[in-house]
């Protein structure tokens, strides 16, 4: 009886060897990365958000203005009437896209995509008026609806995200990656926000010194212990410190060390 021959081996695709053979889609996360992947968040004035219908269960794509929470989880403000905001309710699971293309190839920009958990913020509370304040800093006319009844904050909190720098550089990252640890929500914090609104001079000279483009009316729109936002129009910047501030008075000194401007410190 003649036997059949084995040619299971032959039956498995190529690919089916060492790991060591196979090409790395994944880079490691490093802090270039982590980097990278804080700034497009923070540093982003509108996203793309995508949410589960609650009436077909397809997902659903809108774009939203953005900021952050001292924290820096993304904020969005949104109407009770749109779909988006009723997806939300009806199911937390939402995701984030940030990252703006520039000339040429829009796949060889950056870009991260977030995975997040959507959390409505109550009004008539401390964490309301915060984040309500902060996000008007960023986007002054959002104040001519931000009190309208059937509007409402929300809270994005990352769980994780993927990050793609450009070609051949792509990233895994854990939502705590894009959370700021001990937020500065104390009064000192909050005063230290309303200050910077006058600080033009000192705006201007940071700018500049960020090589940004130049403009005129440049302001500081919102500052946390990981950085500070800056704004002239429809443009802004994300500047990321090197390490966590621990007061707002290193914020200060590290401001006037790179604009010379000085002021007085409280």
């Amino acid at each position: 009886m003649n036997e059949m021959p084995d040619n299971s081996a032959a039956d498995k695709p190529a690919t089916d060897g060492p790991a060591t053979d196979r090409p790395q889609v994944l880079r490691e996360t490093d802090d270039d990365a982590r980097r990278l992947a804080r700034t497009l968040v923070r540093g982003a004035r509108f996203m793309a958000l995508a949410v589960l219908d609650p009436e077909t269960g397809f997902p659903s794509v809108s774009r939203t203005l953005t900021g952050t929470d001292v924290d820096g989880t993304p904020v969005i403000l949104v109407s009770g009437l749109s779909g988006h905001t009723k997806g939300l309710v009806a199911d937390p699971r939402c995701s984030l896209l940030a990252g703006e293309p520039g000339k040429g190839d829009p796949l060889a920009h950056p870009r991260i995509t977030l995975q997040c958990l959507a959390e409505s913020v109550p009004r008539e509370t401390p964490e309301h008026t915060r984040i309500r304040s902060r996000f008007l800093d960023r986007h002054p006319k959002a104040a001519l609806y931000a009190d309208f009844p059937d509007f409402r904050f929300f809270r994005i909190t990352p769980q994780t995200a993927s990050l793609n720098g450009g070609f051949g550089r792509a990233y895994m990252l854990p939502g705590s990656d894009l959370l700021i640890p001990r937020p500065g929500i104390t009064s000192d914090w909050l005063e230290l926000q309303k200050s910077l609104g006058s600080m033009t001079e000192a705006a201007e000279k940071f700018a500049a010194n960020l090589g940004a483009a130049s403009r005129q009316n440049w302001r500081f729109a919102g500052v946390d212990r990981a950085g500070i936002n800056l704004i002239s129009g429809d443009l802004q910047l994300r500047h990321e410190f090197e390490e966590l501030a621990d007061s707002p008075k290193i914020v200060f000194e590290y401001i006037f060390a790179t604009t010379k401007v000085q002021w007085s410190v409280t």
